[in-house]
C-alpha cells in the first residue's frame, strides 16, 4: 500500500497494485510499489499529467540520489561501492544502480499502460520508447518469436557481468567459517543443487527424499515443483542438523533460527527467513574479509556442471529452471578468466623462449650469404 504524506491511500496506485496482485506473486506487488512510490517523489506534477519531462528526470535524480537505509552505514562504510581485494566482486554503493534504474522505468511505463488501456488515464505514456523512426518487427522473421517494439527511451546500459565463481580453496574456507550444521547443510545443499536461496528456504519435510537425496523445490517465478539431486556430503550435514531437533512435522519447513520476537518468553524457533540466512553469509563474510552471497554458490555450481563433459547444455538448463536454452547459454557459456590469462601467460613466455633460441644452421649445399640475399636475411 503507497500512502501520501497525510497518510491517505494513494487511489490509482492501489487500484493498479489490487489488478497486479492478481497477476503476480507478492514479492513482484512490493518491488512495484516502491518503484511508484519513487515516482511520486520524484514528480512535481500530478500523475494525470506528467509527460516525457518527468521520467526523464527521475532517470537523472535516481542516478544521483542515495538510497534511504533503515540505519546507518558501520563498518560496510570504507567498503560501499568499492571492490574486494579476495573475491574481485563490487561491493553496493549506497546509490541506485543502472538494474534499478530499468526497473524503475518498467514499474511507471505499466501503470499507464493500466490506466490508458481503461480509458481514465493520460493519452500518452509518460514513459516513451525509443523506436528511432523504425516500423515495429519491420522484416521479422516468422520462425524466430517476436520481441518488444522497442527499448525504454531513458533505459541506461548495464554492464554485462561475469557469474561469480567461488574457487574451490575459498569455498573451503567459506564452508569452514559456518557455526552450526544448518548453516553447513544449506551451503552444501545450495552448491549441489544450483537452486536460489529463496527456493532452498522453502523447503519442508516431505519435500526431501532420502532413498534418492533428492530435494523438492518450487521454482520462482512459475512457482512449478521441480525435484533436484543433490551431493551425499549435504545430505549428512542435513541429517546431523535436523538430530539436533525435535520431531519435525513433515509439512513444516526444514530451516529454523532462534529470534527473540515474543517480548517474554526469551528465544524460540521461528522459520528461517531470507534476512536470516543473509546475515548467516555476513558474519562468514566479516571472518573472511569477503562479500559473498548464495548466489555465488548458484553460480558457482552452475559454471561446475557446464564445464563437466558428462552434462549436456540442457541438462544444465532444466537444473537451474531457466525458460530458454539461449538464457542459461549466454551466461554459463563463457571461458574461464584465469585459463584465458594463463594461455596467455603460456603464450608470451613461449614467444620469449623462440626469441631466445639462435638461428637454425643453414641446410647442406647451400650458402648462408646466398640464402640472406634470396630472403632478405638470416633465415630463423
Amino acid at each position: 500500500m503507497v500512502v501520501d504524506p497525510e497518510g491517505a491511500p494513494v487511489e490509482p496506485i492501489r487500484r493498479y497494485l489490487y489488478d497486479f496482485s492478481a497477476r503476480n506473486r507478492p514479492a513482484s506487488v512490493r518491488s512495484y510499489a516502491y518503484g511508484l512510490l519513487r515516482w511520486l517523489q520524484a514528480v512535481e506534477v500530478s500523475w494525470e499529467r506528467a509527460s516525457a519531462a518527468e521520467a526523464r528526470d527521475l532517470v537523472l535524480w535516481l542516478r544521483t540520489a542515495e538510497k534511504p537505509r533503515n540505519s546507518l552505514r558501520r563498518a560496510s562504510t570504507a567498503t560501499a561501492g568499492k571492490f574486494n581485494p579476495i573475491t574481485r566482486k563490487r561491493n553496493l554503493g549506497d546509490g541506485y544502480e543502472p538494474r534499478t534504474v530499468r526497473h524503475s522505468n518498467a514499474v511507471v511505463r505499466s501503470f499507464y499502460e493500466f490506466w490508458i488501456e481503461i480509458g481514465e488515464g493520460p493519452l500518452l505514456n509518460p514513459v516513451p520508447l525509443d523506436r528511432r523512426g523504425r516500423r515495429p518487427h519491420a522484416h521479422h522473421n516468422p520462425l524466430e518469436p517476436s520481441r518488444a517494439g522497442g527499448r525504454i527511451r531513458y533505459n541506461p546500459k548495464v554492464p554485462r557481468s561475469r557469474p561469480r565463481e567461488i574457487p574451490d580453496e575459498r569455498w573451503r574456507d567459506l564452508f569452514g567459517a559456518m557455526r552450526s550444521n544448518r548453516d553447513r547443510a544449506i551451503l552444501a545443499l545450495d552448491i549441489s543443487c544450483a537452486a536460489r536461496a529463496s527456493e532452498i528456504l522453502g523447503i519442508c519435510g516431505v519435500n526431501v527424499d532420502w532413498g534418492d537425496q533428492l530435494v523438492r523445490v518450487h521454482r520462482k517465478g512459475t512457482d512449478a515443483e521441480q525435484w533436484l539431486l543433490a551431493s551425499p556430503e549435504s545430505f549428512v550435514w542435513l541429517r546431523l542438523y535436523l538430530a539436533e531437533l525435535d520431531r519435525l512435522d513433515p509439512n513444516d519447513p526444514v530451516w529454523w533460527t532462534l529470534r527473540r520476537r515474543d517480548h517474554g518468553d526469551g528465544l524460540r524457533l521461528h522459520p528461517m527467513n531470507y534476512d536470516a540466512l543473509r546475515a548467516v553469509l555476513r558474519r562468514a563474510n566479516k571472518l573472511l574479509g569477503t562479500n559473498y552471497t548464495m548466489h555465488d554458490l548458484r553460480h558457482t555450481a552452475a559454471l561446475r556442471m557446464s564445464r563437466d563433459e558428462s552434462l549436456s547444455l540442457r541438462d544444465v538448463q532444466t537444473i537451474l529452471g531457466h525458460a530458454h536454452l539461449s538464457f542459461t547459454a549466454d551466461i554459463y557459456l563463457i571461458e574461464d578468466e584465469a585459463r584465458v590469462i594463463r594461455r596467455v601467460a603460456e603464450h608470451l613466455a613461449e614467444r620469449e623462449d623462440r626469441a631466445r633460441q639462435p638461428p637454425p644452421p643453414v641446410a647442406v649445399g647451400y650458402e648462408a650469404a646466398g640464402l640472406a640475399v634470396l630472403f632478405g636475411g638470416l633465415p630463423r
